[in-house]
């Protein structure tokens, strides 16, 4: 899995932080530091931060070996 952040899209609203620790911290109030191919154990959380991403700055990559499988766009949730 590889995770994609456009930074300037992302406002640090840090629900990714909160939801993926492993994956996403903030680095002060505003900056944003992720690693972007976290271990596959964390999908679940990765995509469910993803998701809850209010203006759709993350893109997850779901690789299969070496071979991309697809693209992920995330949707923000509208709750």
């Amino acid at each position: 899995m590889r995770i994609v952040v456009d930074l300037s899209r992302c406002q640090g609203y840090a629900q990714c932080a909160f939801l993926a620790p492993e994956a996403f911290r903030m680095h002060g109030e505003e900056a944003l530091m992720y690693d972007p191919q976290p271990d596959d154990a964390r999908r679940e959380q990765v995509l469910r931060a993803a998701a809850a991403c209010p203006v759709q700055a993350i893109l997850v990559d779901q690789l299969e070996g070496r071979r991309e499988v697809r693209d992920v766009p995330v949707e923000a949730s509208t709750s």
